[in-house]
């Protein structure tokens, strides 16, 4: 029986104002590349609009080591957004999708493969000891659990986006048409053989989290929206059980007017009946506007998100351009006159280093293989 070839492995990565996690999380990745057989591997970033030196950093690692991709965004539009254009623009026979904070381990990564060979074409990561506050513990927890009662469709709890996907289910997920994206719930959905192990869920390595109340809580409600209708059948149940509740009383009130001689009184009962009904009713109608208004995006046919340039070891130098114009400069009433051979001296802004610079800075360019 002829042994199948070693599959190429593509890392798609988003990032977002990373500069002080870049260095390291490319170090750890690429020696996990280099001892994983077959290739060439390759490493997409995708640059989802950072205002600090992340770009200059990934375009010093594609300038040094010919399996970086870098994708820059025109505007931040988001991390499922970035992910999804990681997921758009990888060439590799499997995909493994992680952030770059370094929460997920790039050590995992042979693990993956391991269940890849043995026929599994979803390979995922189940947290455990996640060392982050009690309250966002509390929270994930919550949200799992919630999403595991309104979910038809049976998703892995603590189970985020950190995984291995093979190109077939790439490929399906690539053909589905939504806006707005719960990928680890996509990936569920395509079907296949999948299967979880349990990976240690780090610190982050450096800087603060990018992922704020507001954007966890716009993710969870992707995430029910986009995979359960319960909430729109929880309105009905409502309606019915507040129907029976007041034919139920109206019945009383006209047995007590008849036979009792006299009638339900109570000021402050009626003013709580309608402010709960109100309540109630303005609750459901945010429900139905959470729906009406994913309609409302998906019917625009909008892209998920715009690409400014997309960068490797062999155009790199189009960086250089675009770095004049980013919208986070800084000194703009400063500006001096530069030509193509000038460096960028605006203090709002990182030049894109030379080859000098980059060999005295703490990524070398003899630290980064070109090859497996």
């Amino acid at each position: 029986m002829n042994k199948q070839p070693e599959p190429k492995v593509s890392v798609a990565i988003p990032i977002f104002n990373e500069e002080s996690v870049l260095p390291e999380l490319y170090r750890r990745l690429s020696s996990v590349l280099d001892d994983i057989p077959g290739g060439p591997h390759e490493i997409v970033f995708v640059d989802d609009g950072s205002s600090d030196g992340s770009r200059e950093l990934m375009a010093a690692m594609a300038i040094a080591d010919e399996r970086v991709k870098i994708v820059l965004f025109s505007r931040n539009f988001g991390h499922q957004a970035a992910l999804t254009a990681g997921l758009d623009h990888v060439t590799g026979d499997v995909v493994v999708m992680m952030d770059g904070d370094l929460q997920d381990t790039p050590e995992s990564i042979p693990t993956f493969l391991e269940k890849f060979h043995q026929g599994f074409d979803v390979v995922y990561a189940i947290r455990e000891k996640r060392k982050e506050t009690w309250w966002l513990k509390g929270s994930y927890s919550l949200f799992y659990r919630l999403m595991g009662q309104l979910s038809e469709l049976k998703l892995p709890q603590q189970s985020g986006d950190f995984g291995l996907i093979s190109r077939r289910v790439l490929d399906r997920i690539k053909a589905l048409p939504e806006c707005h994206r719960y990928l680890r719930g996509l990936r569920t959905w395509v079907g296949f053989r999948q299967t979880g192990i349990l990976v240690e869920r780090d610190a982050r390595h450096s800087g603060v989290s990018k992922f704020n109340l507001s954007k966890l809580f716009q993710l969870a409600f992707d995430g029910i929206f986009s995979f359960s209708v319960k909430p729109l059948r929880a309105a009905t149940a409502m309606g019915l059980l507040t129907i029976t509740m007041s034919f139920s009383f109206a019945l009383y009130a006209i047995f007590a007017h008849l036979f009792l001689d006299r009638s339900p009184q109570g000021f402050t009962t009626l003013i709580t009946a309608i402010s709960f009904l109100t309540g109630v009713q303005l609750l459901f109608m945010g429900v139905i506007g959470e729906y009406v208004g994913r309609i409302y995006e998906q019917v625009k046919q909008r892209p998920m998100y715009v690409v400014d340039t997309v960068l490797d070891s062999h155009n790199v130098d189009l960086l250089q351009p675009s770095l004049r114009s980013r919208h986070w400069e800084s000194s703009s009433n400063n500006e001096e006159s530069l030509s193509t051979s000038q460096s960028v001296t605006d203090p709002g802004v990182h030049p894109l280093p030379t080859s000098d610079e980059l060999s005295n800075s703490m990524i070398k360019p003899s630290t980064f293989p070109t090859q497996l």
